[in-house]
């Protein structure tokens, strides 16, 4: 069977953080010439990205309709348009309900392969009835799937009885890692793995099925990077798991945005001042809500650290006004840059005067900080992102800021990890390595390559699969 007669359904979790990669794969995909279905509820499909006109007719967005259930607001159909972390529970169990649509959806255009996420537990059992093979994509680093463990393991939680298991690299590691959560955040990381929460199941419990349902697992990774993770994948999972690559954005030669925004015009007006690799660019993300307190525990840092900076500040639910210090803006207006709301990331990272980033340590701006070579000072605040930054440092191109014992973080301490990544002599280290990335994570050719070895893949034991069906 040729490519353009086979069909490859994707059905991403409600996050961006999981749509965005998953459709980008699928635009990869369509680009080859496979028809591509991407499902999703009606307004997460209205946000993403445009689908480019040359493959427009082989990817199709499939609509289901999100169930309203207590506890979930309305017109929330992402965990990007939730108030509280609380409410994600409450989508889980939304998206659950998608089952009997989603089966009828599969009846209707059956596909040759369904990708599924960590959350789509019962997809798999869906699949097996019409006999579909179907595929774990993980948006996750290979090192924290590694680190969760075995499906077993994450299905009775039996390995990791109390939090300090979560403090150190597991057992299973065979090499040396420093992969771990810190003991602030232990206690949360073991109750979202192993407790059930108003879905009546765990992430633990919804990922072990996952893995166990599919036929083989992807990840978006090369061993380039992470190879002892990936390997270590294959010997935990008990089945094949392949590398689809980094699937970096096309590097944006373009420094300049197209844009009609003045503060943006002004903003990169500002950078062009700048020394070269001197600006350091803070963001934390549409996903993460900051505290009013942490926020200005922040700006402090950055004044204290006497470095240019560009900051990015996802737009709150309050009067502007009262985000940032009294004052700040004025203080520092020779110093930084604030800005409110979206940013165009990928040209602040291309123009000369960037020369570290100050975030979350999410895996999809690691991406594309790296692929530009830049510094990371990492900040650490939820889910996989503390054992993102513990890769990093134990790869010697990311510095992760201390925190104190409750997990807070103190604005002078900020300040200082800022300035030695930045501009003193004892990150050099940390610069040089994080340069020589540019050269992995930057390299369209190198991910190119992974995808065509999926498709190889695909070819050779999907399809073959298929037809012995």
């Amino acid at each position: 069977m040729a490519a353009e007669q086979c069909h490859v359904m994707i059905f991403p979790w409600l996050a961006f953080g999981h749509m965005l990669p998953m459709f980008k794969f699928g635009k990869k995909l369509a680009a080859k010439g496979f028809r591509v279905s991407f499902v999703s509820t009606p307004k997460n499909l209205q946000r993403l990205p445009p689908i480019p006109a040359s493959f427009m007719e082989r990817l199709s967005l499939r609509e289901i309709a999100l169930p309203s259930i207590p506890g979930l607001p309305e017109n929330c159909e992402a965990t990007v348009d939730l108030e509280q972390q609380e409410q994600v529970q409450f989508l889980k169990t939304a998206y659950d309900r998608m089952a009997p649509p989603f089966e009828e959806l599969l009846r209707w255009d059956l596909p040759e392969l369904i990708l599924v996420d960590f959350a789509s537990h019962w997809v798999p059992e869906i699949a097996n009835r019409y006999g579909v093979p179907t595929a774990f994509l993980s948006v996750y680093t290979a090192a924290t799937l590694a680190y969760l463990g075995s499906p077993e393991g994450l299905r009775s939680g039996n390995l990791r009885p109390s939090p300090e298991y979560f403090t150190g690299p597991p057992s299973w590691f065979d090499f040396h890692s420093l992969v771990a959560h810190r003991p602030d955040y232990a206690p949360t990381m073991m109750r979202n793995t192993h407790t059930p929460d108003a879905s009546g199941v765990s992430s633990g419990q919804r990922l072990s099925s996952v893995i166990e349902g599919c036929d083989f697992v992807i990840v978006r990774s090369c061993k380039e990077f992470e190879r002892e993770y990936i390997d270590l994948l294959e010997k935990l999972y008990k089945r094949p798991v392949l590398a689809i690559g980094l699937l970096p954005p096309r590097l944006n030669t373009a420094i300049h945005p197209e844009t009609n925004s003045s503060s943006w015009s002004e903003a990169f007006e500002w950078l062009d001042k700048q020394r070269p690799k001197s600006v350091v660019f803070v963001g934390f993300g549409s996903e993460y809500k900051m505290p009013i307190h942490q926020i200005h525990e922040l700006a402090s840092a950055l004044e204290l650290s006497r470095m240019p900076f560009l900051w990015i500040l996802r737009k709150p639910g309050i009067d502007n006004s009262a985000l940032l210090p009294t004052d700040f803006v004025n203080r520092t207006s020779n110093q930084g840059r604030v800005i409110l709301g979206w940013a165009p990331q990928q040209n602040i990272l291309a123009h000369p005067a960037i020369g570290g980033c100050l975030f979350h340590s999410g895996w999809g701006t690691i991406i594309e900080s790296l692929g530009f070579g830049h510094p990371l000072i990492l900040l650490p605040m939820v889910a996989d992102q503390g054992l993102n930054a513990k890769l990093l440092v134990e790869k010697e191109i990311g510095y992760e800021v201390p925190r104190r014992e409750d997990g807070s973080f103190s604005p002078d301490i900020v300040a200082n990890s800022i300035r030695l990544v930045m501009a003193s002599q004892d990150g050099e280290g940390i610069r040089l390595k994080a340069a020589q990335m540019a050269n992995i994570f930057g390299n369209q050719n190198l991910h190119d390559n992974y995808i065509d070895q999926f498709i190889q893949y695909f070819q050779s034991e999907v399809l073959t699969q298929c037809r012995r069906g």
